[in-house]
């Protein structure tokens, strides 16, 4: 039996977790005529609350009835639950399946589905991804870690194709679904503390999007990847493999040829100048061939892919040009919680930078930017509650290193280490939750503090 039938044959469903994913599954299962409790252990956003009340959907806050959780036939889970969870170890233990949201709402569309993950520049490639099939008048969604919750589209407003950012936390609890595009960008070390502090272990959950795939399917990949590399020896699957890099190889699909992207496909043969392309820096080529080989495999015709590239708006915390203020630029690259990341947005820049980095540290390795520091930043800003495994790891490899605990303190010290012609640059290479409650909102309190402390020049 499948989990299909299994899903429709079970009348107690369980959401665990009250977020996005989490109230979009609850929304689903009622409309299935499933039975459904939702349980949070910590305390709900009004606009969640308001939603499960209006719906009629039992939950609760602050706690995890075992009784009830215990009692379900299938539970879904927000992705930010690991599975070292007490709840979810004895879930496994009693045998209860626990599924992810995506799965779950995979089990009642039979849409496309193009998904995207890797460690840096999943947000891009998916919303430039849904920038091109919007632009070609495709009836598409956007979901997963942006967009509106899949399950809650499936269930009141659906779509033909879903284009899907997918964290390895949501993969971690995927077994039949189905990617027809399946994107991987790079994998780097990232979320290491989840997964035993073992590359293995997290390139294992990335490449999960790789299951059930057939003939008819599609993989894309960045071909220059060692990890991918080495992983994609243990693949069996029938998906075309479209890999794309920098220099042209047998297979490569897409590549770079004298200031030309080329695509190169089955499908279809096209080309755009480098310059064209909307957003700057090695990062975004890359994004940008992945995206373009998306939209090339559902057969979006290469005129609209060539114009969505040349028109897209960066996302917000990527690289983000924030003001310039006594002839220094101001960069916010919040979402940058990753070595790897960081090293991305260091290798753009033409400037001198004062780099801030800080934040909670996920088991880094900082050699993979020491190289870049050395020659790129002339003063590191360390803004976090914990700053001593970076004061270590980069004293005496930059003229200058400054120890903040807020983001006061490190604008200010940021002020007195430029001068005219410096870069900023707010790439933490860590996660958000010492000082700030996301990425999103350090990103936003440090454009905000930016532009408050003088007149932009």
């Amino acid at each position: 039996m499948d989990m299909e039938e299994r899903m429709n044959k079970r009348e107690k469903l369980v959401v665990l977790g009250g977020g996005e994913s989490g109230v979009g599954s609850a929304v689903l299962g009622k409309d299935k005529e499933l039975e459904v409790f939702l349980s949070d252990f910590g305390t709900l956003s009004d606009s969640y609350r308001k939603v499960l009340e209006e719906e009629n959907i039992e939950y609760e806050e602050g706690k995890h009835t075992e009784e009830k959780i215990l009692n379900a036939d299938i539970v879904v889970k927000s992705p930010g639950i690991p599975p070292t969870a007490p709840i979810v170890k004895k879930l496994v233990e009693k045998g209860i399946p626990v599924i992810s949201e995506i799965e779950f709402a995979a089990a009642y569309t039979n849409s496309k589905m193009v998904c995207i993950t890797g460690s840096n520049g999943k947000t891009t490639t998916t919303l430039l991804t849904y920038h091109i099939l919007k632009k070609a008048g495709i009836d598409v969604g956007l979901a997963g870690n942006v967009g509106k919750s899949l399950a809650l589209q499936v269930a009141r407003d659906p779509h033909a194709i879903y284009v899907i950012e997918l964290s390895s936390f949501q993969l971690e609890n995927m077994y039949k679904f189905k990617a027809n595009i399946a994107v991987i960008l790079n994998i780097t070390p990232d979320h290491l503390d989840r997964y035993e502090y073992k590359m293995e272990n997290y390139a294992a959950a990335k490449f999960r999007i790789l299951q059930n795939q057939t003939k008819d399917d599609f993989f894309i990949y960045w071909q220059d990847d060692p990890m991918i590399i080495q992983q994609i020896q243990n693949v069996q699957g029938e998906a075309l493999r479209l890999p794309f890099g920098i220099d042209k190889e047998e297979d490569t699909a897409a590549y770079l040829d004298n200031g030309i992207v080329r695509f190169s496909t089955p499908m279809d043969v096209w080309e755009i100048p480098r310059d064209k392309i909307s957003l700057p820096g090695l990062h975004n080529l890359y994004n940008s061939m992945a995206a373009g080989l998306s939209a090339t495999a559902l057969n979006i015709r290469k005129e609209c892919i060539r114009e969505a590239l040349e028109d897209f708006e960066a996302v917000e915390h990527r690289l983000e040009y924030v003001a310039t203020i006594d002839g220094v630029r101001y960069v916010n690259d919040s979402k940058a919680t990753n070595v790897n990341s960081t090293w991305y947005a260091l290798e753009s820049m033409n400037t001198p930078v004062v780099l801030i980095l800080g934040g909670k540290d996920k088991g880094n390795d900082y050699s993979e930017i020491e190289e870049l520091v050395k020659s790129k930043v002339k003063a590191i800003v360390c803004m976090g509650l914990h700053n001593e495994k970076l004061i270590d790891y980069f004293s005496g490899k930059v003229p200058e290193i400054r120890d903040t605990h807020s983001l006061e303190d490190a604008i200010k010290a940021c002020r007195e280490l430029s001068a005219e012609g410096d870069t900023v640059l707010l790439s933490p290479c860590c996660a958000s939750f010492d000082l700030f409650t996301s990425y999103e909102d350090r990103g936003r309190k440090f454009k905000d503090a930016v532009s408050a402390f003088a007149p932009i020049s």
